[in-house]
Formats: C-alpha cells, structure tokens, sequence
C-alpha cells in the first residue's frame, strides 16, 4: 500500500453502498476517508475534521445538488479540490462544474484506474503545493542576515549597502520592487541587523485583509467591543512592540486606517478598539509595494502618511535586470533541493540558457517554484533538468526574451559564470570559501569551475 501525503479525502454521495464501495477502495489505496450521505452531512464532516484536501461529490442529490455543495465546501476551504461524480447522461454539467472550480469529473459506472489515476494527480499538485510552501518558509527562514542573500551583481550589491547602512538607524523603510524580488526576506536581514532583532519580527500583507478587519488586526479589541468579541486580542503592533512591522501592500492600506497609523508613528502610542485609553508602542515600519512611486505617493497613500513611512526609499531590481545573480540562484536552489531530496539535481547548459533569455516576471519566487516543481515530479538520481523540462512551467505569454543587451554586452553562458566568479572573487577578497558562499555553490564547484576556466586559457 502507498504513502500518501497527510490529506483526507471525502466522499459524498447519497447511494450508500456506492460510497462505502468507493470508501473501501480509497482506504486500500492508502488515503484517509471520510464519508458524508447529504450536503447537509458532507458541511458538518468539514467542519469537524482537519486536513479535507479533496472531496468526491456526487452530482445528483436531494435538497442540495453536486454543484451548489461544491461552491459551499469550498467557500470554506478555497483550496479544496473538487471532483464531481456523475453518469453519462450529465456529462455536460460535469464539464460546467469544471468551469466553477471543479478540479476534474468522474463518470458512472467507476474505473478503478481512472479513479487511481484522477486522485493521483490531485494528490501530486497537493503535495507540490506543500512542498513550494514549505521550501518559500524555509528560505525565508534561512535568511535573516544580509550574508545569507544569495547576490553578487552590483546592482543587489548597491541595494544590501543602503539597508545595511538603514539597519543601523531606526528610521522607517519603504522597499520597492516588482513581485517576488524578495523584499520580505530583505526586511527581515535589516531587522536581523538592527538594534531591534531580540524583539518579534510581525509581517502583514495588507492587501489580505477585508477593510473591516485591519483596525482590529493592527490595534487588537477589548472583550464586548463589537459583536463576536468575546475575548481580548493583542493587535500586531503590541505583539510586536519593540520590534519590527513589516507591511507588505502598503498601497492596499485603507487611507482612514492610515490616518490612525500616523498617530502611532508620531505619539508611540494606540488604542485597541473598545479600549478607554492608550498603549505605549515602540515599533519601526517597514513597508514595501510592487506599484510605481509616483502612484503610490498621488494615489494611494495620503501624503502625510507616505512621508512618515517613506524616510529611507529602497528599490530591488527585477532578476531580469541581474544574470549574474540569476545563475548564483540557480546553482543555490539546486544546491538546496538536493540536500532535500537527497539526490544529485542540476541543470544542463539549455536549460541555464533559457533560464537566463527568459524575463521571470515572478523573479525569485518564480524561479524558486520552477525548480521546485521539476524537482519534486521526478526520481532521478542524478536529476538533470533539461529545457524540454523548464518550457512547459513557463508561460508562453511571458517567454519573451530578455534585451541583454539593454543590461550589458551580450555574453555566452560561459562569459556570464566566468564574471559571477569573478565578481564572488573580488567581494570575498580571494576567499574561495566565502566566494562560493556567495555564489550559493559548494566549494568543491567553484574549483571544478576554476578548473575549466584555466584549461579553457
């Protein structure tokens, strides 16, 4: 019997005997399963048991039919996956679910394979799914300090200067750059260099949050001060006091909210909702938006507002603007998913090149969940991930090719590791330890590559 990953599956479908059959059949296939007659049942059997990842729903019930339980269920649960079961004589509907969010269908009467086969996949991109999450906080994890940031281009460089000079003051930072360049992970190595870093780190993507729950989330509430307050809650900023707030989205920040975040900057103070007076709060911000300056200053932060937060303005470069930084990734992702998998993962030259010609417009996460994906779909050992592997996780809408020469001059492959080497070089001051550091490579690769750059000449 398989091992599958720790998600149950459950089964609704109000002829009984079909549904214990499929019951049977999924427990022999090493899954956990629930099972639910109704609608009605199916809500409670959600409600009461953790880690549902994926429900079998039967098409045709009374009182609530297939499709309106799907859109209940995963109003719950967003990332549920649903698979409708249904005759041939409604495959149609079946289909209109698949445009309503069902993940696939299965027809009546079962094949076992297509059953295998179908929930197979669903619990491939499940495990996936866990797997990118975990690495993402695991990454982020590993980089509180500015030597853990895999960069070598003098671009990051110039970008690392100006936060560690900004870490050792308390003034308030904005980080700018597009999607996935890393600015949580950049706010959270100047916290860890700052005078601040014994204290929480409290991060909040602002635009997550309904409008109705930000004042709350921020500033806490005292217990009878709305409906559903039955408790005190401590706000982010009392959780973080002495510490640092990271606001990611700032230009999501409702403008009447902004207003009471001023009055905490300025008198290091707040109020939790339902509260008669004050708290002390010493807390430094730092705030960071994928959107142009100039709109968020005209648009969508009061003024007032945008200059407290704004004191010290950092801008990440798009991954596309930094082929070396690209390729010292490359090689420290891989480095990192073979020690996770326990097996030899690199990349041949076709794949570095198409890598490097392509724009990555999710920069690093994008890059990071790429390889990820590849990775965690194959058992070779070695693994050699090829560009027939790369060209299908990467949009064909988006694979535009990246003006080279708008960065610098047009180099080959060899020219652009040969540079990356060299710059690692200069920074480490001959050091071919912290060099490879550097480069997110092992020591024993940067020789080899030394090695072939000396026959090479």
């Amino acid at each position: 019997m398989k091992t599958h990953p720790p998600c149950r599956i459950l089964v609704v479908d109000d002829d009984e005997s079909l549904a214990d059959a499929l019951r049977s059949f999924l427990t022999r296939e090493g899954y956990s399963v629930e099972v639910a007659l109704s609608g009605e049942e199916a809500l409670a059997v959600q409600a009461r048991t953790p880690g549902i990842c994926l429900a079998l729903v039967d098409l045709i019930m009374p009182l609530t039919d297939g499709l309106a339980l799907m859109d209940q269920l995963r109003k719950r649960n967003p990332e549920l996956a649903v698979v409708i079961m249904t005759g041939f004589g409604t495959i149609e509907t079946a289909v209109e679910a698949m445009k309503r969010g069902a993940e696939d269908y299965l027809t009546k009467p079962f094949d076992q394979e297509a059953i295998r086969k179908k929930i197979g996949r669903v619990m491939e991109v499940f495990e996936l799914r866990g797997r990118v999450a975990e690495l993402e906080s695991n990454l982020s994890r590993a980089a509180p300090s500015f030597e853990s940031l895999v960069h070598i281009s003098p671009l990051m460089q110039q970008v690392v200067e100006q936060a560690r000079t900004a870490a050792e003051t308390d003034a308030s930072i904005l980080l700018i750059g597009e999607t996935g360049t890393g600015k949580e992970m950049l706010a959270r190595a100047i916290h860890g260099a700052s005078g601040r870093s014994s204290a929480p780190f409290a991060p909040l993507n602002c635009g997550a949050l309904p409008r109705e729950l930000v004042e709350s989330e921020l500033f806490g509430f005292r217990r009878g001060s709305f409906t559903g307050a039955y408790n005190d809650a401590t706000g982010l900023f009392a959780s973080a006091n002495g510490g640092t707030v990271f606001l990611d989205e700032i230009g999501e920040m409702p403008k009447e909210i902004q207003v009471k975040l001023l009055r905490v900057l300025q008198e290091k103070e707040l109020k939790p909702i339902g509260s008669p007076r004050p708290l002390p709060v010493d807390v430094r911000i730092i705030s960071a938006t994928n959107r142009p300056l100039a709109q968020l200053r005209n648009e969508d932060l009061r003024s007032d507002f945008y200059f407290r937060i704004a004191t010290v303005i950092i801008e990440i470069p798009p991954l596309r603007s930094r082929p070396e930084d690209l390729l010292a990734l490359i090689h420290h992702y891989t480095r990192s998913l073979s020690e996770r998998y326990e097996r030899e993962i690199s990349l041949n030259r076709p794949a570095l090149e198409l890598l490097l010609h392509y724009s990555l417009p999710g920069n690093v996460r994008e890059l990071m969940n790429v390889l990820e994906s590849v990775a965690a779909l194959s058992r070779d050992d070695p693994q050699v991930i090829t560009e027939r592997d790369l060209r299908p996780l990467l949009p064909s809408d988006k694979q535009e090719e990246v003006d080279v020469s708008a960065i610098g001059p047009t180099l080959t492959l060899e020219q652009w590791e040969r540079m990356a080497i060299e710059r690692a070089l200069r920074r480490s001051k001959g050091n071919r330890t912290q060099a490879a550091s550097l480069l997110g490579i092992s020591r024993d690769t940067l020789y080899r590559k030394l090695r072939e750059f000396k026959e090479d000449a």
